[in-house]
């Protein structure tokens, strides 16, 4: 393991390089366009990542006294010495990520950090290095902990995701068209484009990291629609230029609304329910929003047909 000791410093400075590559491309070709390209998106990123490695020095990660529990009562000791284990490794991993995945959009706790990642209002390469500075606070890669109980080494359970990660970073884009029969098997830049949308039709979807096959298995897919362009940003999309604002908008809203909860209950519900959510049921979940929506839907559908 100590080959891959320098491994996130090499990776994060080739991302960062192609990532302004592709800014300058992009800002070039929108000079003349009624929505010129934000690089101001491409700076919050930047002070994102810069933010990340610079807590990473310090013994902050909830998940890391779980992941050494776990591997003190570990099932089995598992050797990563064959094609067949890889391989196992990788499924268990996507598995896992998936369910993540879909937490970090289903529970306001996990998604207070996740909604730093769907915040740019562009879709672009440096989206993919914008995941939100509280990430080792929540606990988050507690979600990997089945890997490490059921033997996996803990350094060898993050070395997997970090690849996973590292394998997302080209989904991040708006120039990659449809790739055919790959995206029945593989998460791709049109499925990812529709996990980044704003759409009511395609919140919460696509949540695969490598794959796409849990999506489809889980009933979450949603194919990327010509007829509906994808819309970046979060449902009520973030105006802010301040990376501090962007960074901890959504925890300092769940922290008013559980100080401000009616009941203990309530407050416990603002952190485990989707984001959202209100307790006399006329929130803006993604539920609510497509209920709503389904009135205008059927109106159009009528003036159409």
């Amino acid at each position: 393991m100590e080959h891959f000791g320098k491994l996130p410093l090499y990776a994060s400075a080739v991302i960062v390089f192609v990532s302004l590559i592709e800014a300058v491309v992009l800002s070039r070709k929108k000079r003349s366009t009624a929505t010129p390209f934000a690089w101001y998106e491409v700076w919050i990123s930047l002070f994102d990542l810069v933010g990340r490695k610079l807590l990473a020095l310090l013994p902050l990660s909830l998940a890391t006294p779980v992941f050494a529990l776990a591997w003190d009562h570990r099932l089995f000791t598992v050797s990563i010495n064959s094609a067949l284990m890889v391989f196992a490794l990788f499924i268990g991993q996507e598995f896992c990520y998936y369910w993540y995945h879909r937490a970090s959009h289903r529970m306001r706790f996990f998604w207070a950090t996740h909604a730093v990642h769907h915040s740019p209002n562009q879709l672009t390469l440096s989206t993919a290095y914008r995941l939100g500075v509280t990430g080792k606070l929540t606990g988050s890669a507690m979600f990997f902990t089945p890997l490490v109980f059921l033997g996996v080494r803990p350094e060898v359970v993050l070395l997997t995701l970090y690849m996973n990660l590292l394998y997302q970073f080209w989904l991040h884009t708006t120039w990659v068209p449809k790739l055919g029969w790959l995206e029945y098997v593989f998460n791709t830049p049109s499925a990812h484009r529709v996990h980044h949308a704003s759409n009511v039709e395609y919140l919460d979807a696509n949540y695969g990291g490598v794959l796409i096959i849990f999506d489809r298995l889980f009933g979450t897919y949603v194919e990327e629609r010509a007829e509906e362009p994808c819309r970046y940003g979060l449902v009520t999309p973030t105006t802010s230029r301040n990376p501090f604002v962007v960074e901890f908008e959504h925890w300092a809203t769940l922290i008013r609304d559980v100080v401000t909860a009616k009941s203990v209950w309530i407050a416990i519900n603002h952190v485990i329910q989707p984001p959202g959510w209100l307790p006399d049921g006329g929130g803006e979940t993604t539920e609510e929003l497509r209920r709503k929506s389904k009135p205008v839907r059927s109106e159009v559908e009528t003036v159409n047909g």
